[in-house]
Parts: C-alpha cells; sequence; structure tokens
C-alpha cells in the first residue's frame, strides 16, 4: 500500500514541476480573482502603449507589439514559476531584434519560431548553465548601452524627424544636423508627455515611500493617485491621442501620428518559412535562417538571460524559488505559440502580482486588438517616444562603474568593452564582453596563485584544481626555484586546496617526477586528495 502512495506523490510533485498552475491554483479564491481582475487591468492598460512603442523600436509596425504582448500571459500562468514577471516585448529585445529582422514581419515571426525551439531546446538539455557564462558587468555593460541607444533614437519622434539612420553614430550625427527641420507640434508634445510621465513616476514613488495615514479619506486618495499614475503610459498616450485626433478633424496636421494599422485580431497559422518580395524573388526558410545569423544565438540567449535575471531578484526579495530550466521552458513555449500569432521575440519583464495576473494583461491586450486598433492611427509618434525614454531611464545605471571600480577593477574591461562597442553593433557588444570575460577567466585557470616558499625545501601552495592550461606555468616555477638553483631543492608540492587534476598535468608530473630522480632530489605530495590518487598514475 505504501508503494503505490509513494508513487503517487511522486507524479504529483513531477506534474507541479511541469506545471506550476497546479501548486497555486487550488487554494485560488474569488477575493483574489478581484484583486487580479483590478491589477490585470492596471497593467495591461500600461502594456498597450509599451507594446506600440516597443514594435517601433524593433523597426515593425505598432501592431506586432500587441500580437507579441498577449500569448506570454496564457503561457506564463501556467508554465512560469515566478509571480512577479510578465511575458511579452521589451525594450532590449526589440532593440536586438531590429538589429536583424530589417523591419520586415516575415522575418520577425522566423526568428520568434526558431529562438522558441531553441530555448525550449535547451531547457529540455538542461542547458540553462550556459547563461553563467555571461557575466554580471557584461549585462551591465549591454543595458546601460542600450538603454542610450533605444533613448537617444526616440529623440527623432520627439522632433518630428524623418529619414534618420538606424546606426547609432549616424543616428546621432543626422539628429543634431536635422535640428532646423523640427516640427513644432512634435517638440512640444513630446515634451508635454515626459513631462507628465516624469511627474506621474515622481508622485507614485513619493506616495510608496509611507504607508500609515490616520484619515481613511486620505487612504483612499493616494490609492487613487497611486493607480493613475501606474497607468501614466495609457493615461499620456489616450491624451496625446484625444489632441491628435482634435487637430486632425479641425484640418491642423501638426503631429507624425502612427498611421494605418492592420484591424482586428491576428489570425492563428502556420508561420510562413519563406517570403515572396515585390519583385517575385523567393526567399526560401534557409536564406532567411542565413541572414538571421549571430541572432538565433545571441537573442534567445539574452532572452532567457533578461527574465531570470528579472525572476532571481524578485523570488529573492520575495521568499520563493524559481526553476531557470522552467522558465527556459515557458519562454520557448511562449515564443514558438507566439510565431503562429505573428509575434516577435518576447521575454520577462515587471509584473509585480499574481500568476493570474498574466492572463487578465493578455485579454486587455486581445480586446485592444479586437476593439481599438482603429483608434490608433492617431497616437502621435512623440507620445510613444515618450513611453519608450521613461521606460528605458531606468536602465541607464552610472553607478556599476565605481561599484566594479571598488570592488574589482579589472571587471572594468568586459564592461567598458560591451558598453563601448555596443554603440557599434549591439550584438558585437555582447559578444565582446563575452569573449573579453572569457580570457580572464581562463587567465585565471591557467595561472592561479601559487605560494612559493624556500626553508631549505621548497614549498609551493597552490590554492586552486590543476588543468592541463596550468601545466607550463607549473613547470616553469619548479624548474625556477628547485631543479635549476644550486644546490637543488627538494619539492614539498602542497595539493591541500587542489579540487581537480586532469590527465595532462598528470603527465607533466610524471615528467617532473623523472626529472627530480635524475638529480638525485625528491618530489613530495602533501594534502592531496585520495580520490586523485596521482601516485598509482605516476
Amino acid at each position: 500500500a505504501g508503494e503505490p502512495l509513494t508513487s503517487g506523490i511522486r507524479c504529483c510533485a513531477a506534474l507541479r514541476s511541469c506545471f506550476p498552475i497546479l501548486t497555486w491554483l487550488p487554494g485560488y479564491n474569488l477575493t483574489w480573482l478581484k484583486m487580479d481582475l483590478i491589477a490585470g487591468l492596471t497593467v495591461g492598460l500600461t502594456a498597450v502603449p509599451q507594446a506600440l512603442a516597443y514594435a517601433e523600436v524593433a523597426g515593425l509596425p505598432v501592431q506586432y507589439g500587441l500580437y507579441s504582448a498577449f500569448m506570454g500571459g496564457f503561457i506564463y500562468c501556467i508554465f512560469g514559476t515566478s509571480k512577479d514577471i510578465t511575458l511579452g516585448p521589451t525594450a532590449i529585445m526589440s532593440l536586438l531584434c531590429s538589429a536583424y529582422i530589417g523591419g520586415d514581419p516575415v522575418f520577425a515571426v522566423v526568428l520568434t519560431l526558431l529562438c522558441g525551439i531553441i530555448q525550449a531546446g535547451m531547457a529540455l538539455l538542461r542547458l540553462g548553465f550556459l547563461l553563467d557564462f555571461i557575466s554580471h558587468p557584461v549585462i551591465k555593460g549591454f543595458t546601460c548601452a542600450a538603454a542610450v541607444t533605444i533613448g537617444f533614437g526616440q529623440v527623432k519622434n520627439i522632433l518630428g524627424l524623418k529619414e534618420i539612420p538606424q546606426q547609432f553614430y549616424l543616428q546621432v550625427y543626422y539628429t543634431f544636423h536635422k535640428i532646423p527641420e523640427a516640427r513644432v507640434g512634435d517638440v512640444i508634445l513630446g515634451l508635454c508627455c515626459l513631462f507628465f510621465l516624469v511627474m506621474l513616476t515622481l508622485m507614485k514613488n513619493s506616495l510608496g515611500s509611507s504607508e500609515h495615514e490616520a484619515s481613511l479619506l486620505v487612504r483612499s486618495a493616494r490609492r487613487l493617485v497611486w493607480s493613475l499614475a501606474t497607468m501614466r503610459n495609457a493615461l499620456v498616450v489616450i491624451a496625446a491621442t484625444g489632441v491628435a485626433y482634435s487637430a486632425e478633424v479641425t484640418g491642423h496636421h501638426f503631429f507624425s501620428l502612427t498611421g494605418k494599422t492592420a484591424e482586428g485580431l491576428p489570425p492563428f497559422k502556420v508561420p510562413p518559412l519563406s517570403e515572396t518580395v515585390a519583385n517575385g524573388t523567393v526567399i526560401t526558410f534557409s536564406d532567411i535562417a542565413k541572414d538571421l545569423g549571430g541572432g538565433l544565438a545571441v537573442i534567445p540567449l539574452m532572452g532567457v538571460l533578461e527574465s531570470i535575471a528579472i525572476a532571481k531578484a524578485f523570488s529573492s526579495k520575495n521568499n520563493y524559488r524559481i526553476d531557470a530550466n522552467q522558465e527556459l521552458f515557458a519562454i520557448g513555449l511562449t515564443n514558438i505559440l507566439g510565431s503562429f500569432v505573428s509575434a516577435y521575440p518576447v521575454t520577462g519583464s515587471f509584473g509585480r502580482a499574481s500568476e493570474s495576473l498574466c492572463f487578465w494583461a493578455g485579454v486587455i491586450v486581445l480586446l485592444s486588438l479586437a476593439f481599438l486598433m482603429p483608434l490608433f492611427f492617431y497616437i502621435p509618434k512623440a507620445s510613444l517616444a515618450a513611453v519608450i525614454i521613461c521606460a528605458v531611464s531606468p536602465m541607464m545605471d552610472f553607478r556599476v562603474p565605481v561599484q566594479l571600480w571598488r570592488v574589482k577593477r579589472l571587471d572594468l574591461l568586459p564592461f567598458l568593452v560591451t558598453f563601448v562597442v555596443s554603440f557599434w553593433e549591439v550584438q558585437y557588444g555582447i559578444v565582446g564582453g563575452v569573449v573579453v570575460s572569457g580570457f580572464m577567466l581562463l587567465h585565471i585557470v591557467a595561472r592561479p596563485k601559487v605560494k612559493v616558499s624556500d626553508h631549505g625545501v621548497l614549498l609551493l601552495e597552490l590554492d586552486s584544481g590543476l588543468n592541463f592550461p596550468v601545466t607550463e606555468h607549473l613547470s616553469r616555477l619548479v624548474y625556477k626555484h628547485a631543479l635549476q638553483v644550486s644546490p637543488r631543492r627538494c619539492l614539498v608540492l602542497d595539493c591541500a586546496h587542489v579540487s581537480s587534476i586532469d590527465f595532462t598535468v598528470v603527465h607533466e608530473l610524471t615528467e617532473l617526477l623523472k626529472q627530480f630522480e635524475l638529480r638525485g632530489v625528491s618530489m613530495i605530495f602533501a594534502g592531496l586528495k585520495v580520490e586523485f590518487n596521482i601516485n598509482r598514475h605516476v
């Protein structure tokens, strides 16, 4: 009787591991439902204008931002393990995608499908550890550079400028060069939107700093203001759209508008695996995959990294654990299914509520697609630019270099390489930072600290594992301090802190033992762990 019971418990645990929704859904109640409906409305009203704005960053028509914003809500509430994030388009993911898809929706959808397959495959093969090789300085260097790139990239929309190149340095030059062509209406509206967004953000932060009020009326007023400040993106975009619509219907074209968008829900269909361009040329799936190139490595990894970094930060703060491989699977599955509704790649972003909130936020996005798309024609680009600038400004954390300088100055190198190169091409910045971090890691492995003491007998104290890159360095030290001096020294090799030894090292130690025997001196291993059993090999 005990064995079937144990098997049943294991089966339930396995199901909960695969479907985290089973851990919280049985205890879900009506009170939580009411709270999540309100929170979902708030997050949905924030997500809709942000999704429209992020599509602009990705170089796609604005409706693709909404196509990408709802699938994650439905999938993540079933498979996700963090209650504080939602899956959808983000500023960084949009910037990365823009570098590979060239504004082509077909390329974006194929990229989404392939990213999802790669991420889900990594989850099934338990390859989440690969993310550990992207160091914190590289991440911070990339996010700071991405924030500057994305933020400055929206200045052209605040100014109402057209025909500005995408490459950052050319963008800076032509933006300043074309300032005399700025449209007054866009400038005034954009600056007003920025002003109100900043003021509402400051109001929300100040309200959150005090939780005790004597008056019930004051507490209610504070909650109302806090809710309005939370929905600031939607409020500002709605107000700006009303102003632009009023101007348009009276025959005044003061503002650069989003323009015509596809109406209604996206059809659920198999992702297009080829494309026929205007001149009749067919671009095959293999051609698209070749053009995407390094994006098939950079975007899946960075998408997962961004999501897991946010999830880990909140899980630590709110005292719960996440499963990195399960998160990887949830993101991968979201991207695979998202490609069937013409989404571009998504990743985790801040949600700050329970798991079911993702579902209700997704519903709000679907309702927007179903009923509000004709109104999006009148959304001024300057208002979306203001939303993006305010969204990415917290990513510009320039305290990081000071912290790196205080902790370990050498870590500034991958940070600066990533930061500077990302202004040329964001993907090269990430690769450059990872390569520099990798070389720094290899140097530590190849040149571990060795304490040399000579008291008539030479003592070498090793502080880490002995792996093949260290063999030449160790041999030089032994010859220099023991075999090439007069008189020759016996050697004690202190291996108390050595946790690993490979075959190349064993072979080199065998050769050193022969040299010691030929010169009539001894080489002794001290503190060696039994499992290495070097003596049996040498």
